[in-house]
């Protein structure tokens, strides 16, 4: 069994979404996340979730999104992470390549989210593009402060240095459809050297095909196609790493059941 841990369902319609579900599990990818990128939409992923059983869901505000609304309080993201179906917080984090919210909003929202996930005792799903320095930075001032909490930097896409810095605060690391373009040697490179303990899967979808699929719209399904190369870059054989990813997936998501 295959585990996309990280997809936008809320992207497709309602009668896309069964065919996309359906098309995922003959695949071989029987269970899929849909991220929670608004908090006041909150509601629509826990539909879907409730709609259909091999779905989580989670619930945060995304960084680009973080500049819309007030930010919420820790105890706004705790209270609509109670639910059966929310397995995780987020996604939250920095994205200075868009910058569609201001800096300082940004790193604000990242952190509420991290205290939320250490009161609710979830994970959380974070989103970091162009603030490799910032994300490590906040990362270990909040585990400092405040104890350890259990993350996931999901499409890795980063350098080296935010890879390690999370890694060492027991971080996990969640490889998408990038990890098959030919230009991705340095994703490789880093996804070669990432503890098989700590690997999840994605796609990210509707967003980031990957290879063979790059520039059709993205589905869970395509998972697939990810465990194969990332298999083959930690040279095991790819029922192997869909084992292992899966494994990983449940550890982390404990409250996946």
């Amino acid at each position: 069994m295959i585990i996309d841990s990280h997809c936008h369902l809320d992207h497709f319609s309602a009668e896309d979404q069964a065919e996309i579900v359906a098309r995922a599990e003959r695949a071989g990818v029987a269970r899929m996340v849909t991220i929670g990128t608004r908090l006041h939409q909150a509601p629509v992923q826990k539909a879907i979730a409730e709609r259909f059983s091999q779905v989580w869901c989670t619930v945060g505000v995304h960084p680009q999104q973080s500049g819309e609304n007030d930010i919420p309080s820790v105890a706004e993201i705790v209270a609509t992470a109670e639910h059966p179906r929310v397995i995780g917080i987020g996604e939250s984090g920095l994205d200075y390549f868009y910058d569609k919210a201001p800096r300082d909003v940004q790193q604000e929202s990242f952190r509420r989210h991290i205290r939320a996930a250490r009161e609710a005792g979830l994970p959380l799903c974070i989103h970091a593009r162009d603030a490799d320095e910032d994300v490590a930075r906040i990362l270990a001032e909040e585990q400092r402060a405040g104890g350890s909490f259990a993350f996931l930097l999901h499409c890795f896409s980063s350098g080296r240095g935010l890879a390690e810095a999370a890694l060492a605060m027991g971080g996990y690391l969640s490889f998408s459809g990038i990890l098959t373009f030919p230009k991705s040697e340095e994703n490789r490179a880093i996804a070669r050297d990432v503890p098989l303990d700590r690997l999840l899967v994605e796609t990210d979808s509707p967003f980031l095909a990957p290879v063979p699929l790059r520039g059709k719209r993205c589905e869970p399904a395509y998972t697939v196609h990810t465990v194969r190369v990332l298999a083959e870059v930690k040279g095991v054989a790819e029922a192997e790493m869909a084992r292992i990813t899966t494994e990983n997936f449940h550890r982390l998501y404990a409250k996946a059941a």
